[in-house]
């Protein structure tokens, strides 16, 4: 069984990192999830306070996450329909066989959404900057979390992986 949860949360592990590039996807809860699995194996000791701090940590990220690019857009006079825009650009920049599609997606989809909203081309390319920079934030603190969760991870299963295996 220690095996089992040990590979599933590997999975959530993998599944957290592409999870804080995609707004779709939670990637740090998801990654605390594979921290949980592992804490749940009978090799690994339950450390509670170490489980209760990784998930305030990550649903604070969470929070964040949906805050950061409304102060973004905001600070640079942006609206909703310029978050809407990088969300879907995002979106389909990913998709994109464009190098670099998932950078030009966003600004593309806020410079859109703004346009979209009857604001002029000088207020959209600075509304489309400001919700971007939000993104790109937002983005980079659920990968730090992420990255560094999958640290504890490694960390934690190769301490006791002779007793998982």
């Amino acid at each position: 069984m220690d095996i089992f949860l040990t590979l599933i949360g590997v999975l959530f592990m993998c599944l957290g990192l592409v999870g804080s590039i995609l707004p779709i996807l939670p990637g740090p809860t998801l990654s605390w999830v594979g921290l949980l699995l592992l804490y749940l194996t009978n090799a690994v000791p339950d450390n509670s306070t170490f489980l209760i701090l990784t998930l305030f940590i990550a649903l604070l990220v969470f929070a964040l996450d949906y805050i950061i690019p409304a102060i973004g857009t905001k600070k640079f006079g942006g609206s909703k329909a310029g978050m809407f825009g990088t969300t879907i650009g995002l979106i389909i920049g990913i998709l994109s066989p464009i190098p670099g599609g998932i950078i030009i997606g966003p600004f593309v989809g806020a410079l859109l959404g703004e346009l979209s909203n009857k604001a002029d081309s000088q207020t959209a390319i600075k509304a489309a900057f400001g919700s971007f920079l939000g993104f790109i934030t937002g983005t980079f603190l659920k990968f730090i979390v992420a990255i560094v969760y999958f640290g504890f991870f490694i960390k934690t299963f190769w301490e006791y992986k002779n007793i998982i295996f």
